[in-house]
Order: C-alpha cells, then sequence, then structure tokens
C-alpha cells in the first residue's frame, strides 16, 4: 500500500500488516461494556486522578524505557508522530502527513505551533537528533533496536561507535519536514510511529542527559510536576496540548505499589481509583465484588518465561529438548482455570490472539500442550545427551501477582520430570530487570508483553531478532537465529497482508523449535476502578485511557 496523504495514514493501522483483529483471548466482557464505564457527565475537570505503577527501571527518557513503569508515565509525557485510540487505531499527534511511493522512502511534515514544555518549539530537528541518539550504540540505549530498519543503523549501533555518528537515512529538510529511507520497503513503520521511543526531544535532553531523565521536559498531555521514586510520579495537565488526548482531568499521580493486594484493596477503599491488574486472589470476586466498575476485554500481551541460550543446562541439542519436555509439563489449562479464572488462555503460539496474525495451528504448536508422557520422552532424551545438573528455578517479582502460578509450574514440574524445580523471587520488578537485562540471572525467568503497537512483528522482532539482542533491546535471552532474522526482514517487506502474515507464522515454527522464551498464557485485561471515577476505559494494549478518566465531583 502507498501511504501519499495524511488521510490514508489511519487506514493503514488497520489494512496493512499490522491490522488488529481483536478477538476474546481469556475470560468473558465482565462489566458488559468492554472497560467502559461510568457517567459521560464530565466530572471535576480539576482533581488529579490516581493509578498503581511499578518504579520506572531507567531514568525517564524515551529511547531508553522498554518497561511499563516507565512507559506509562512517558506516553502520558510526550507526543510523537501518532498515537493509538482504544482500538489500536492510529490518529495524528505532531503528524501532518507521512508520504510515500515505495514504502521504503518516507517523506514526513509535521504540524507547525507545537512546543516542548519549556517553550522550545517542537521542529523536525527534534526528531532527527533523538532517533539518531537512540540508535547510536554508544549511548546504550534500551530502545536501538526500535530504529534497525532505517538505513545507516548498521554503522551506528554498535557499542563502540562514535557517539556523534548519525543514520545516513534521516535527513532534515526544514523545521517542518524530515526525509526517512529504510533498508527495505516496510509497509507497516507509519504505523510504528506511535512508539515511545519515536517521540521527539528537546536540545536540553544533550545538554545534560543525566538531570534530564529525573526530571524531562516533554511535549504531550501533561507534564512532570515530580519524580519521587519508589513513591510515586505527579503529572499535571499541560496547558499548551493541543493534540486529541486532550485531558479531562486535572493531572495522573502514578503510585508506586509493592503488593499488589494493598493496591486492589486500596482501590476498594477509594484511595487509589484505577488498578490495572487484578491480584489472584480477587479474580474470582472481583466482576461480582465491581459489577460494573470492574474490567475484562481482550489486549495485546502474553505471559512467558526466558531462559537464556548461554545457559549450561539448556543449550546444545539436549538443551533445545529440555525447553520441550520443560514446556509439554506445563499444565496451562489448569493454571488458567484455577489460579487466573479465565481471565488467561493458554498460548497457542507467540502473538497475542488481539493482534492479526496469531494462530492455533502452526506447525510445531503442540510443543505448548500438556502431555506427561511426551514430556518424560523428551526429558530422558535430552539427558541421554547432557545430564541436567539444575535444579529448575524460576524467578519472578514479588511486587507483582506471580508466587502462586509460578509454584504450580514448579511443582508441576516436579511431578512430572521428578527434577527439582523452585521459585526465586525478587523484591521487586526493578530488581528482577535489572539481573534481567543485566545478564546476571540463572535459570528460567518471569516476562511479560505488551505490544509497542498493534502488529504481529511486535511480537516477533523486539523479543527474537539478532538486532534486539545485541542492540540492548528486550532479547534477554540472546536468542540470535539468522534464519529467523531473514525471515523477519521477508515477511516486513512483503507487499501484502497475506503474505507477511503467512512468513511471520512461517518464522515461529523456528521459535516453537527452539524456545528461547516459552509462552504460557494470552492475557485479557483484569482491572477495576474506585466509585471516585467515570469515564474508565482500558485500550488494546491493556493501559487505562489516562487522559479521559474524571473525578466524581
Amino acid at each position: 500500500m502507498n501511504i501519499r496523504r495524511r488521510t490514508m495514514i489511519q487506514t493503514t493501522a488497520l489494512t496493512g500488516t499490522a491490522a488488529v483483529a481483536l478477538a476474546a483471548c481469556g475470560g468473558d466482557d465482565g462489566g458488559g461494556d468492554g472497560g467502559t464505564g461510568g457517567s459521560d457527565a464530565g466530572g471535576s475537570p480539576d482533581a488529579i486522578v490516581t493509578f498503581n505503577n511499578t518504579e520506572p527501571q531507567n531514568p525517564l527518557v524515551t529511547t531508553n524505557s522498554n518497561e511499563m513503569g516507565g512507559i506509562s508515565i512517558l506516553a502520558n509525557l510526550y507526543s510523537g508522530l501518532f498515537s493509538y485510540d482504544a482500538e489500536g487505531t492510529a490518529q495524528e499527534e505532531m503528524a501532518e502527513s507521512v508520504e510515500t511511493e515505495d514504502s521504503q522512502h518516507y517523506t514526513i511534515t509535521i504540524k507547525d505551533g507545537w512546543t516542548f514544555t519549556n517553550g522550545d518549539p517542537v521542529t523536525a530537528q527534534n526528531f532527527v537528533d533523538a532517533w539518531n541518539h537512540g540508535a547510536n550504540g554508544a549511548n546504550g540505549q534500551v530502545s536501538s533496536y526500535f530504529f534497525e530498519s532505517i538505513e545507516g543503523y548498521a554503522e551506528v549501533s554498535g557499542e563502540d561507535a562514535d557517539p556523534t555518528a548519525t543514520m545516513s537515512g534521516l535527513t532534515v529538510v526544514d523545521d517542518l519536514t524530515f526525509e526517512v529511507t529504510l533498508v527495505s520497503p516496510q509497509s507497516d513503520f507509519p504505523t510504528r510511529l506511535g512508539y515511545i521511543a519515536y517521540s521527539p526531544l528537546p536540545q536540553a535532553y544533550f545538554e545534560d542527559p543525566e538531570g534530564f531523565g529525573q526530571a524531562p521536559i516533554g511535549n504531550g498531555p501533561y507534564r512532570l510536576v515530580e519524580w519521587n521514586q519508589n513513591q510515586n510520579a505527579l503529572l499535571e495537565v499541560n496547558p499548551d496540548y493541543s493534540g486529541p488526548r486532550k485531558p479531562a482531568n486535572g493531572g495522573l499521580d502514578f503510585v508506586v505499589y509493592q503488593d499488589p493486594e494493598t493496591a486492589y484493596n486500596d482501590m476498594l477503599s477509594g484511595s487509589l481509583d484505577v488498578i490495572d491488574s487484578i491480584p489472584p486472589s480477587a479474580r474470582s470476586s472481583y466482576q461480582d465484588e465491581l459489577g460494573d466498575r470492574a474490567v475484562s476485554k481482550p489486549a495485546a500481551t502474553i505471559t512467558f518465561f526466558g531462559i537464556h541460550m548461554e545457559d549450561p543446562d539448556y543449550t546444545g541439542e539436549a538443551g533445545m529438548l529440555r525447553r520441550q519436555a520443560i514446556s509439554r509439563a506445563i499444565d496451562r489449562a489448569t493454571i488458567c482455570d484455577t489460579i487466573f479464572h479465565g481471565t488467561t488462555s493458554p498460548s497457542t503460539d507467540f502473538i497475542s490472539p488481539a493482534v492479526a496474525g496469531h494462530s492455533e495451528s502452526i506447525p510445531g504448536s503442540e510443543v505448548l500442550q500438556y502431555d506427561e508422557a511426551e514430556a518424560k520422552r523428551l526429558w530422558d532424551e535430552a539427558e541421554a545427551i547432557q545430564p541436567f545438573q539444575g535444579p529448575f528455578t524460576l524467578s519472578y517479582n514479588a511486587d507483582g501477582s506471580h508466587q502462586e502460578w509460578v509454584e504450580a509450574i514448579c511443582n508441576g514440574l516436579k511431578n512430572v520430570l521428578g527434577i527439582e524445580a523452585q521459585g526465586n523471587s525478587f523484591p521487586d520488578f526493578k530488581s528482577l530487570r535489572e539481573a534481567t537485562t543485566g545478564r546476571t540471572i540463572t535459570g528460567a525467568f518471569r516476562s511479560s508483553w505488551i505490544a509497542d503497537y498493534p502488529s504481529m512483528y511486535n511480537f516477533l522482532g523486539p523479543l527474537y531478532s539478532s538486532a534486539a539482542a545485541e542492540g540492548r533491546g528486550s532479547n534477554n535471552w540472546d536468542y540470535m537465529n539468522p534464519e529467523f532474522d531473514e525471515m523477519l526482514q521477508e515477511g516486513l517487506s512483503a507487499t501484502s497482508e497475506e503474505e507477511s502474515l503467512r512468513i511471520g507464522q512461517q518464522a515461529q515454527e523456528l521459535l516453537l523449535r527452539d524456545l528461547p522464551g516459552i509462552p504460557l498464557w494470552f492475557n485479557s485485561v483484569s482491572a477495576g476502578y474506585s466509585e471516585t471515577v467515570d469515564n474508565v476505559e482500558f485500550s488494546w494494549d491493556s493501559q487505562p485511557i489516562y487522559y479521559q478518566v474524571t473525578k466524581k465531583s
């Protein structure tokens, strides 16, 4: 599809390779309204709304955040070229037009009159500078992978790169226009541009990156008042914001919780307005308890655990067989029913059912099905090649609702495989992420993925491509398979959606064989809100639509 006029870019989000087809992935409609509740009568426009959150792993920089503790804050401080509505359709923020004749060469024009909250105008140079900074390996940005498709990325992405080096595929034409050349035709490129890593950065960032990360200056619907680490981040309305996400409230307060049970109880009492995840102890009762304030709807998320490809117990042919045996020994259906009470459904591939490209019949997907006899056979075959040193450990963060299902998996492995298996608790999500990204963790470790943009390739590239491993992305298990990488590029360059999805499914056959990550279940939004607020809705990516929530008068 050629994108020539700005009116066509919204169509691309639905009809290109990133088309969204929301389908049930566990649970039912809960509150009955797909997650929208309360009155349309407004409420108090000056009141601050409170949300639960985890402590951001890194300083608040758009190109250096890939976990929701930071992204949830940054997405409200910044506006990029596009944002996504509740269904995942791209809507214009700063984009005036995105034009291309061949899906490889793009001319992007931004709207005039936008400013950062320090008064500086937002120009094309701010986008180009931010993207070059994010891509340059010397800067150590965790979102480097997202710029891989731009021409010149390979020359600047190494850790020993000249920190001033820039990508040849980015050219500033004038204050409002820049050009992007990709390494190949990629029709879903415009759809990606609503992700936070593609936001502009002001010159103030480059003058003091460390200080900026503690007090960022954005151009979005809100601006930061204060960030009290391990406590909260308080945002107020940006009066100069002119985009489609116009706040209906007076600000947002992201409150850090170590215990999801405490967050849930605070929501019930009214001291927390919105909670984005119901703890397991309340999964069977929250819909009755909250009524119309209970939220249950499909979302583009998946839970899995990873095992580093160089872990001695899981390398070579024995390691591949052992990963398959472990996957076969997990009774996903029982865990989904008894622990999550139908709010999750067993994984059948690596792609959420909420995104086009998901399948239940990819060759090799039987490895995700519970089979005690086959699990034992595969384990014994692996043992004949290389004995297991063990024990099996599955690391998780104690400030999430994970202990119960981790213990269920470990108990299942003990019973089916006859091995020692145990959970390994980290005190909080930040410490787990630091061990994961720092490659100091051993054994298996919990992970989940919430799509950055609505495309099956966002579930494949950032998690399993070689570039995402080398570029400090989210491939924390360092899976590097040239055949898989080649399929990704071929699928992204496909001229039709049907062909693109077919190639993406074919690439998953390799993942189902190697299992760098072991899919567990597809998540639905299971959330709720207090009687203190109205106009609560959760979007395609499982996050609240923050700007539209209002406090009751």
